[in-house]
């Protein structure tokens, strides 16, 4: 059966997921949007997809689009689709979703007319007028923009960024999904040293050494579609055990990860462990700013952008001190953080800037990679508008 297939990501990501499709998945029907992915495959597309993505927030079947003026065209049109294929009479189906710029606004209101209409069409195929709704999870999504419906088949469950690793995290978590992406954009692939020196809970080291060893993702995990029937069990034991054959286990890799609170570093080494890579990366207390770094590799940072993490001024200072350690620096640099004076402080011009979401929060990638005898200094009182550093198409 072929299906119609969309990623939600993370704004700033819709490449990255779109180029994992194609060179990972060897897909070609691959269509990138302002916050999602489109593709289309079967069953065993939709088992890889999940497995193997490691910038996408879920895996969503694609059902239905249609004009949705009234509660009235909405009703018809989920009813039209064929929801006997996808959920057996016993499955617990909720409904969530949102609507924005369209008549029918009301979310809530929006949710009963679903449910009615699914209900509706599920119970004439079945024969039943009531469902227990105890087995197997099908969740519904839907989206109304500009009066047009979008109806979806949650595959996955839980968000593709809860990996299985990170039971806990520190005050200000770094999505994986975010990490996986920094690193992909620096094109690191364990040739190099490594370092973090605001490693936190581990993340972005983790997603680092998982890229490395070719292990996926979503290894450790369940997903909602394990259960369904249609897909089979035979496909998801198969896609396993083909993902457990492609990890590397001949690999040592020089990766470090730093944190000036203890407990971070102790959270980091526990989720490591977890993960299966403890072994790969060493973990130490330091102060970033006061700390030896290597002569050459690659550094990532999440510094404190001061809005969840101590006060402004004070995250300031620490990029200033960044500046002075790592300003002339040969080591690869990428800083991720919401503070727009970044340059100012740190002292130099990033050679590209992506813009990202870290959540909800605006953030740019700062991104040094040319030698340190072609950084660019910023002047004092030189206007951060002019002559940035390039920013990179997304």
């Amino acid at each position: 059966m072929e299906l119609e297939f969309c990623c939600p990501t993370l704004f700033g990501l819709e490449g990255i997921v779109a180029d994992e499709l194609r060179f990972g998945g060897k897909l070609t029907d691959v269509r990138a949007e302002n916050g999602r992915v489109l593709f289309t495959g079967d069953a065993d597309t939709l088992i890889w997809a999940n497995m193997n993505l490691r910038c996408a927030e879920r895996v969503l079947i694609r059902l239905a689009a249609f004009p949705a003026t009234s509660f009235d065209e909405l009703f018809e049109g989920v009813k039209a689709i064929a929801w006997e294929d996808f959920v057996p009479v016993d499955a617990t189906f909720p409904v969530k979703g949102h609507a924005l710029n369209s008549q029918l606004h009301s979310v809530p209101d929006c949710q009963k007319i679903i449910k009615k209409a699914i209900v509706t069409r599920l119970g004439a195929h079945y024969g039943v007028s009531w469902f227990a709704e105890s087995g197997v999870r099908c969740g519904v999504q839907f989206a109304i923009m500009n009066d047009q419906a979008e109806i979806y088949l949650d595959t996955s469950g839980a968000g593709l960024h809860k990996r299985g690793y990170r039971a806990n995290a520190n005050a200000a978590p770094l999505r994986e999904t975010l990490a996986a992406a920094m690193v992909k954009l620096a094109r690191w692939r364990g040739r190099d040293a490594f370092i973090d020196p605001f490693c936190g809970s581990g993340t972005i080291a983790i997603e680092a050494a998982m890229i490395a060893l070719g292990r996926a993702p979503g290894l450790m995990r369940t997903y909602d579609a394990e259960k369904w029937s249609w897909v089979g069990d035979a496909r998801w034991k198969q896609a396993r055990e083909q993902a457990i054959a492609a990890v590397r286990t001949d690999l040592t890799l020089d990766m470090c990860g730093s944190d000036i609170d203890p407990a971070c570093v102790t959270l980091a080494q526990e989720n490591a462990k977890k993960a299966g890579v403890a072994h790969l990366i060493r973990f130490e207390q330091a102060d970033a700013t006061k700390r030896t770094y290597p002569q050459n590799g690659v550094l990532f940072a999440n510094p404190p952008y001061g809005e969840r993490l101590m006060d402004r001024e004070s995250a300031q200072a620490i990029v200033r001190g960044l500046g002075c350690v790592l300003g002339k620096s040969e080591l690869r640099q990428y800083y991720l953080t919401s503070d727009g004076d970044f340059e100012q402080f740190y002292g130099y011009r990033a050679d590209k800037r992506r813009k990202l979401y870290n959540g909800m929060i605006k953030c740019d990638l700062y991104m040094y990679f040319r030698s340190q005898s072609e950084r660019r200094p910023v002047g004092r009182g030189e206007s951060k508008v002019p002559n940035r550093g390039k920013r990179e198409r997304r």
